[in-house]
C-alpha cells in the first residue's frame, strides 16, 4: 500500500504547484493517464487524480510504464524548488529578505484556474512564472473569484450569451494561508457601511506564492459574500469594493502573513489603494506625518499602466470613495477633500471624479507603460499631472511586455530549439546571442513542424465548431459539414482577443467583394479563424462578434471563416501555435502592447499587424508584415477605411504571394526565411524573462533602495 500512496502522493504534490503547467513532459504524464478525462476536466490534475485513487493509479501507471517518469518529474520539481543558482540570486539579492509584492486584479496562470479574463491576467501569470524561473523574491496578491470570468456561448443568431459556474476550492491547488500565529489568515477592511472580511488562500506558482482574498465566508453579509464571486462583474459600487479589498485588504493580508515587502508593484490601477494602507502602518509604527509617510511609501511604489483607452481607467464619485475609504482617510488625518484630491488631476476641482490611475501615479515614483509607443501616448495622456514638466520629461517610462516562453512554445517546436540553441537556452532566453543559432534550422524541418501544429489546430477547431453547432440545434448534416471546415493546405489567418470595438475585429469585412475573391481563389485561397469574448455589458462588441459569426454562415465564406467560442488559455495556446499568420488591427495608438502576437512568433507564425503596441518597435520589414505606415488620421472613419484598404492590400500583394511561392519540394523558402528571422530577432526581446529582468533592474532594485528615479530605456 505504501507504494501506491507514494506514486499518488508524488503526483498530488506536483499537482499542488502550478509549476507543472509550464513543463510539457510533466503535463504529458497527466494527459497519458487518461486523455479523455484530462480534456473533459479542463486539464486539472487534481480532479484527474480524484478519478484515479492510489490503487487504480498504480494499475494505470503499470500499464503505461509511468513509474520512472513520475520519479523523474518529482526529482526535477524538487531540484527546481531548492535551486539557489538563479539569475535572481545574483541580480536581486536586495529583495531577499523583503520581497517585491505584485498586485493584480486577475491572474491567468492556467486554464484550470479561470480567475482571469484576458491579456492583463495572462501577462500577470507570465510575470509570476518568469519571476519564479529567474529566482526573483516576489509574492503576488489577487482575488479568488468564486465563479471566475464568464463562459461564452454564441446562440443561433450569433449573439453572445454568458453563463457562470461556481468553482470548487477542493479541486484547485490552493490551501489556507497561515498568519504569524499559525492560524488561517483572516483580514478585514472597514467601510462606513460595515466591515468586509476575507480569508486568504495560497496558490504556488513555482517559487512564487500567490495570495488570493475570498469574501465568501460566514462573517460577511450576503452582499459581501458575493463580492469576489465574479471578475469584472457588477456596478461601480461592486468595483470599488473589490478594489478596496484588493489594495487595502491585500496589504493587510501581507502584514498578517508576516511579509514586509520592499516594493509595491501595482499592475494597473485596480490596486492603487494599497499604498494608503502602507502609509497608515508607517504613521502608526514610526510616528511619521502623513506627508513624510507618503514620501517614503511612494518611493517603494511601482505602477504599470496598461491602457490608453479612457474607459479602462476606473473612476468613482465622492460618495463611493467616502463610503469605502473614508474610515482609512480619517486614520490618515485626511479630510474628504484631501482624499479626493489624491485621485484628481486637479485636487481643487470638486467636479472631477476620483481616478484610480491618478492615485497610482501619485503614490508611486516608478511608473511605466508597456511598450515604447504606449510610453509616448501615456506621457501625453497624463501630462497634466506634471504641468511644470515638458512632455518628454514626464516621469513615465516603458517596459515592453513579453510572454513566458515555456508556457507558449509548442513541444514540437521546443525539439527544434533544443537542437540548435545552446544547452539550457531556456534559462537565458532574455539574451539575444542565445537565439542566433535558430538560423541553423533546416527549412524543411521547420516547415514540417509548423504544418503538424497547423494540422493539430485545424483538427481541434473542427471538433469545437461541430460541437458548437450541435449545441445550437444544427442538423446532423450541418454538424458533419462543419466537422470538415478549414483546409490544411490553405493559408490560415488567426485573430483572437477581446471583442472591444477599438480592436476592430471586423475590419477585414469592409470590402466583402474583395474578401470573397480571396477566400474563393482556386490557386491561392485564404481562410480565417476567430475567437474572443466581448464584455457582458458591451453590446457594441457583441454586435461585432455577431457580424463575423453571421458572415461565417454565408456563402462563399462557409468553411473559410470559423468562429470558436469560449476563448481561454487552452484555445489561445492552440491558435498561437498553429496559425500561419496572426492578424492584429487595432485603431492606433490604442493597443498599449498586445502579447498574443509575441506567442505566435515563438511557434513560427508571422504577424500581420498595425504598427501599434509591441509591433511598432518589433517590425523591421522582413520579420512579418505591417498594415499601414503608422500614420493616423484625425477622422476615425477615414482612419478605419484607410487601414481596411491597407489590410486587404497587404494580404493580396505580400502575404498570399509569399506563402504560395513554393520550390520543387513545395517549400515556401522566402516565407520560411521570414519565420526564422522573426524567431531570431524577436524571441529574446519580447519574452517575459527579459521583461521581468527589466523590472528588477529598472524598478524593483531602485524602489527597494528608496531611490526615486525615472525609468530609462533599456540599452
Amino acid at each position: 500500500m505504501a507504494v501506491h500512496e507514494s506514486l499518488h502522493q508524488k503526483l498530488s504534490e506536483i499537482a499542488s504547484n502550478l509549476w507543472w503547467s509550464w513543463q510539457p513532459e510533466v503535463t504529458n504524464i497527466f494527459r497519458q493517464i487518461d486523455p479523455v478525462e484530462w480534456s473533459q476536466l479542463a486539464h486539472n490534475p487534481i480532479e484527474l487524480l480524484e478519478q484515479f485513487p492510489p490503487q487504480r493509479l498504480e494499475e494505470r501507471a503499470r500499464q503505461l510504464m509511468l513509474h520512472s517518469r513520475v520519479n523523474w518529474a518529482y526529482r526535477r520539481w524538487q531540484e527546481y524548488m531548492d535551486s539557489t543558482d538563479t539569475w535572481g540570486s545574483t541580480h536581486a539579492g536586495t529583495l531577499g529578505h523583503r520581497p517585491a509584492a505584485y498586485f493584480s486584479a486577475e491572474f491567468g496562470v492556467h486554464e484550470s484556474m479561470p480567475i482571469y479574463s484576458g491579456g492583463l491576467g495572462v501577462l500577470a501569470g507570465d510575470h509570476l512564472k518568469s519571476a519564479s524561473d529567474l529566482g526573483i523574491p516576489l509574492v503576488a496578491i489577487g482575488l479568488l473569484y468564486g465563479e471566475g470570468y464568464f463562459s461564452q456561448h454564441i446562440d443561433a443568431d450569433g449573439w453572445q450569451q454568458e453563463s457562470y459556474a461556481e468553482l470548487n476550492a477542493k479541486t484547485m491547488p490552493i490551501r489556507p494561508a497561515l498568519d504569524t500565529t499559525g492560524k488561517p489568515a483572516l483580514i478585514s477592511v472597514e467601510t462606513r457601511s460595515g466591515s468586509i472580511f476575507a480569508r486568504v488562500w495560497r496558490l504556488d506558482v513555482g517559487r512564487v506564492p500567490l495570495f488570493l482574498l475570498d469574501t465568501n465566508i460566514s462573517e460577511n453579509s450576503d452582499e459581501d459574500r458575493h463580492l469576489t464571486a465574479r471578475l469584472y462583474g457588477g456596478d461601480h459600487r461592486t468595483r470599488i469594493r473589490q478594489e478596496v479589498l484588493l489594495g487595502i485588504g491585500g496589504a493587510r493580508a501581507l502584514n498578517a502573513l508576516g511579509i514586509r515587502p520592499s516594493v509595491i508593484h501595482m499592475n494597473e490601477g485596480h490596486s492603487a489603494f494599497a499604498p494608503l494602507e502602507l502609509i497608515r502602518n508607517r504613521m502608526r509604527e514610526d510616528g511619521s506625518s502623513f506627508d513624510d509617510a507618503l514620501r517614503e511609501t511612494a518611493a517603494m511604489g511601482v505602477f504599470t499602466t496598461h491602457t490608453p483607452v479612457p474607459a479602462g481607467h476606473d473612476r468613482f464619485d465622492a460618495g463611493l470613495v467616502d463610503e469605502h475609504v473614508g474610515p482609512l482617510a480619517e486614520e490618515l488625518g485626511l479630510s474628504e477633500q484631501a482624499l479626493m484630491g489624491l485621485g484628481r488631476v486637479d485636487p481643487q476641482n470638486p467636479n472631477e471624479s476620483f481616478c484610480m490611475t491618478v492615485l497610482a501615479f501619485k503614490l508611486s515614483r516608478k511608473a511605466n507603460a508597456v511598450s515604447s509607443l504606449h510610453g509616448v501616448v501615456s506621457r501625453r495622456m497624463w501630462a497634466s499631472l506634471w504641468p511644470w514638466q515638458s512632455e518628454e520629461e514626464i516621469p513615465i517610462g516603458h517596459i515592453t511586455n513579453g510572454v513566458h516562453v515555456p508556457t507558449w512554445l509548442a513541444a514540437q517546436m521546443r525539439v527544434l530549439y533544443d537542437r540548435v540553441l545552446p544547452a539550457n537556452w531556456f534559462l537565458r532566453s532574455g539574451e539575444p546571442e542565445v537565439w542566433a543559432g535558430f538560423e541553423q534550422v533546416s527549412p524543411g524541418e521547420l516547415w514540417e513542424t509548423h504544418q503538424s501544429l497547423k494540422n493539430r489546430l485545424i483538427a481541434y477547431a473542427r471538433n469545437r465548431v461541430a460541437k458548437q453547432a450541435e449545441r445550437r440545434g444544427a442538423s446532423p448534416e450541418e454538424v458533419e459539414r462543419l466537422g470538415e471546415v478549414l483546409d490544411p493546405r490553405t493559408l490560415l489567418v488567426g485573430f483572437a482577443r477581446r471583442f472591444a470595438p477599438y480592436k476592430r475585429s471586423n475590419l477585414f469585412m469592409r470590402d466583402l467583394e474583395v474578401l470573397a475573391k480571396l477566400v474563393q481563389d482556386t490557386d491561392r485561397p485564404i481562410q480565417f479563424v476567430f475567437a474572443g469574448k466581448a464584455h457582458p455589458a458591451d453590446d457594441h462588441g457583441k454586435s461585432i462578434l455577431q457580424q463575423i459569426f453571421k458572415l461565417s454562415h454565408e456563402e462563399p465564406f462557409k468553411g473559410r471563416i470559423v468562429v470558436l467560442e469560449n476563448y481561454d488559455i487552452n484555445l489561445g495556446r492552440h491558435l498561437v501555435q498553429g496559425v500561419d499568420v496572426w492578424l492584429n488591427n487595432p485603431r492606433r495608438p490604442l493597443e498599449a502592447s498586445g502579447t498574443s502576437g509575441e506567442k505566435v512568433i515563438l511557434n513560427g507564425g508571422l504577424n500581420c499587424s498595425i504598427l501599434d503596441g509591441w509591433w511598432a518597435e518589433a517590425f523591421d520589414g522582413s520579420n512579418g508584415f505591417a498594415i499601414g505606415t503608422g500614420r493616423t488620421h484625425v477622422d476615425q472613419e477615414v482612419q478605419d477605411e484607410r487601414d481596411a484598404t491597407s489590410l486587404l492590400d497587404v494580404l493580396q500583394n505580400e502575404v498570399i504571394p509569399l506563402y504560395y511561392d513554393r520550390d520543387a519540394d513545395d517549400l515556401p523558402l522566402e516565407w520560411i526565411k521570414r519565420m526564422k528571422r522573426a524567431v531570431r530577432t524577436l524571441g529574446w526581446r519580447f519574452n517575459a524573462d527579459r521583461m521581468v529582468m527589466d523590472y528588477v533592474s529598472r524598478a524593483y532594485i531602485p524602489a527597494a533602495g528608496g531611490l526615486s528615479c525615472q525609468m530609462t530605456e533599456r540599452p
